[in-house]
């Protein structure tokens, strides 16, 4: 006997009418005729090759073979029950395993705050952070590595799709005993004589392409390329150096006493873009927290 020749709505009628003991009690609850009910109990017991219930004019009782199934029917039901909670879950979004990727920053900072904010409406989406370098987000979303990502702005093509969430200027980073701390604001030109470290090959390129939109006489070099930004911060602690780095860093930054100062003529500004598959669909819990960080993480910036 194959499972595949029960049906949901037989076993549900089964169950309906051994708790009511009725039939057309059973109909009501189940919203059907007592004679659709009937049907559905007859080809049930024609799959099964027994009798469920034994029948008198006044009374519908689970015969031996129906007290013997009974269990196996209500466990059946209850794994189906679950099954459609969870399906339910998953299509509101409240259900889920996800992968983000981002950089290292974003990933220690923004990242935790906006999955907190998100699962205290849905706690049983779980949400796993890769941190990942700069150059590599947007390959991670085309090869399926992360469902999404966010970062700095950089080139898609047709796998990924990018939308773009704030803007956060380049700015210098620095101790408080730092000699341009005195300063509110700078111009490149005030840089040019300063030691400066970098973090990572995309800040370097960051540094090198802002050499190029000043001056000649205006432009920096770094003194040294590290490979993670808490290493240069670490290093502009002590004062002797600076850091350049995008304005949302701070929240990184402030834990290294280090204050903020803007650089002008010109500024320089950093986008932050949310990344997606193109060629992949979203699950619904993915889809849900990629709407919520469109939504939050302007927001976090602002702040």
């Amino acid at each position: 006997m194959s499972f595949t020749r029960f049906t949901l709505r037989q076993i549900e009628a089964f169950l309906a009418v051994s708790e009511l003991h009725n039939f057309s009690a059973a109909a009501d609850r189940l919203g059907l005729t007592a004679q659709a009910v009937s049907q559905l109990i007859a080809e049930l017991e024609s799959h099964l090759q027994f009798r469920l219930f034994d029948r008198t004019t006044r009374r519908v009782a689970l015969s031996s073979a129906g007290r013997d199934f009974l269990p196996s029917a209500q466990t059946l039901m209850r794994h189906v029950q679950g099954t459609e909670s969870v399906a339910d879950d998953v299509r509101h979004r409240a259900a889920g395993v996800l992968r983000i990727g981002a950089p290292l920053v974003l990933a220690c900072t923004a990242l935790p705050e906006a999955i907190k904010v998100f699962q205290d409406k849905r706690p049983r989406v779980v949400v796993r952070i890769r941190d990942l370098a700069v150059d590599k987000l947007v390959d991670s979303v085309a090869a399926g590595d992360v469902d999404i990502a966010v970062g700095p702005d950089r080139a898609t093509g047709p796998e990924v799709t990018s939308e773009a969430l704030f803007d956060s200027a380049w700015v210098l980073w620095c101790s408080p005993k730092h000699p341009l701390a005195k300063r509110k604001r700078l111009r490149w030109s005030d840089l040019r004589s300063q030691p400066l470290v970098a973090a990572g090959y995309d800040h370097e390129r960051s540094v090198a392409q802002m050499r190029l939109s000043v001056p000649e006489e205006s432009r920096v070099v770094p003194l040294d390329v590290v490979e993670n930004i808490s290493t240069a911060m670490g290093v502009a602690a002590h004062g002797r150096v600076a850091t350049l780095a995008p304005a949302y860093v701070g929240v990184l930054a402030s834990k290294f006493g280090l204050v903020m100062r803007r650089v002008l003529e010109p500024e320089t500004v950093r986008k932050v873009c949310l990344y997606k598959p193109t060629l992949r669909t979203l699950s619904p819990a993915a889809e849900g927290f990629a709407e919520h960080l469109s939504q939050w993480l302007p927001e976090w910036a602002a702040r």
